[in-house]
């Protein structure tokens, strides 16, 4: 069939690689679903005492009964995460089976950094594309308040630190290769904060304007009263040996509440506020809290399958899975990734960047995203049109899933869009969807 259809277009020659990528085929991989959870913060947000586990099971059980999905149909599932021991296999595996999908179905965990949630999603688009599935869950989750610190630092043999400098690199933190970026590409902090402050104020616009809706799946979980909290503490000025007695005796108040909403964005955040930050990673550095991505909890999960299956079915499809890239940078300045995996996706697809009309572009530091916009020459009213990972978090393991969730809804109908991100240890990865 692929190649009657090629030996066509061949014949008739009118088409260009714009009309190839955007055209529609039987055998396409589309996606029928693309939903997350809100971001919330981790360590103070209302996810921080959710494990990993619990909330990607909560987001699947919310996507399948949204989208109608028979969990049958489902022939693989994919979950990418970073902080969890063996990228969560275990507990994840368990998650998807609670939430519904039948313990017939296999499964695989992936940890490409930062990039996981895409690489779930690159994995079930390719098992799609060479015949073994016809339809696929893909996922990325990350509970940062339950996995993130000391214990999640790579530990390297000393034969193998010595061996080179790219190899002794790969143990620098990512603060430490966000200021050599910075440094060496002479990126001014008045940039870099000029940058965040625009993705605050992109995101709040975004919040406001209730354009995050649609990607967001509520999520209900048990939580502390903490109104309840609030009045024991007032009691307790009144009367603090009354209060002392009356806690020892109250049990613990929870609440079921909805999580439907970002925690991330802010308003009226500018270049100046920015400003009063002190450097986080170096005296005279320039990347502080205020311009670097916020440590978050999230989840987000994406169902692929053939065109032909999803029009048979009669699902509504959102878009068209194009391709994926991945290159390796040095380790010492991995955040410029995507200023070389976007090229190398453009190459692959034949496509110029001027065909693209949004850009997600992960910002884990605001000098390294800056950097890849200028290399690849991208217009910044192109990228990143709701805000990135500065004002909204970076949930690792969920982020390269996020981004499809948020791209997809930014783009009109027949437009091209391209997901890229930084991976920690040098690298870069880039995917392209089209909107439906």
């Amino acid at each position: 069939m692929q190649r009657l259809q090629q030996l066509e277009r061949h014949i008739r020659g009118t088409k260009s690689k714009k009309d190839e990528v955007t055209e529609k085929n039987p055998d396409d991989v589309v996606i029928v679903a693309a939903y997350r959870t809100a971001i919330t913060r981790a360590g103070k947000g209302k996810f921080k005492n959710l494990n990993s586990d619990e909330l990607l099971m909560k987001l699947v059980s919310a996507v399948l009964l949204k989208v109608k999905v028979d969990p049958k149909w489902i022939e693989d599932v994919s979950v990418g995460n970073v902080l969890n021991p063996g990228a969560g296999v275990n507990e994840h595996r368990a998650a998807i089976i609670a939430a519904g999908v039948p313990a017939e179905v296999p499964f695989i965990a992936l940890n490409r950094q930062c990039s996981s949630g895409l690489m779930a999603v690159n994995d079930i688009a390719n098992k799609i594309i060479t015949g073994q599935i016809d339809c696929g869950l893909a996922a990325g989750v990350e509970s940062m308040s339950n996995n993130y610190g000391p214990q999640a630092a790579p530990h390297i043999s000393d034969s193998v630190k010595n061996a080179s400098n790219d190899a002794k690199n790969c143990m620098l933190p990512m603060g430490t290769t966000s200021e050599n970026v910075n440094s060496q590409y002479g990126l001014t902090r008045l940039k870099q904060d000029q940058f965040a402050a625009s993705s605050y104020q992109k995101a709040e616009r975004a919040v406001r304007l209730g354009l995050f809706r649609d990607e967001i799946l509520p999520i209900t979980i048990e939580d502390q009263d903490e109104e309840d909290e609030e009045e024991d503490e007032e009691e307790g000025r009144q009367n603090q040996q009354n209060s002392n007695n009356h806690n020892k005796s109250k049990p613990s108040v929870h609440r079921q509440i909805v999580v439907k909403d970002d925690e991330g964005p802010r308003p009226n955040v500018t270049a100046k506020s920015l400003s009063r930050l002190k450097p986080a990673f170096k005296k005279d550095g320039t990347s502080h809290a205020g311009n670097s991505s916020q440590i978050s909890d999230g989840a987000a999960a994406v169902i692929l399958m053939r065109r032909d299956m999803a029009m048979k079915s009669e699902l509504p499809i959102l878009a068209k899975y194009v391709a994926t890239a991945i290159v390796g940078v040095p380790p010492s300045i991995m955040g410029v990734g995507p200023a070389y995996a976007i090229p190398k996706l453009l190459k692959k697809v034949e496509l110029s960047k001027d065909d693209v009309q949004v850009y997600e572009i992960n910002e884990a530091f605001a000098g390294q995203a800056l950097f890849s916009i200028n290399k690849v020459g991208i217009p910044i009213g192109k990228v990143n049109p709701r805000g990135g990972a500065i004002a909204l978090g970076h949930p690792l393991g969920c982020t390269g899933a996020r981004q499809i969730c948020t791209l997809i809804r930014e783009l009109a109908p027949g437009q091209i869009g391209v997901t890229s991100m930084c991976i920690g240890g040098g690298q870069g990865a880039a995917g392209m969807f089209v909107r439906e």
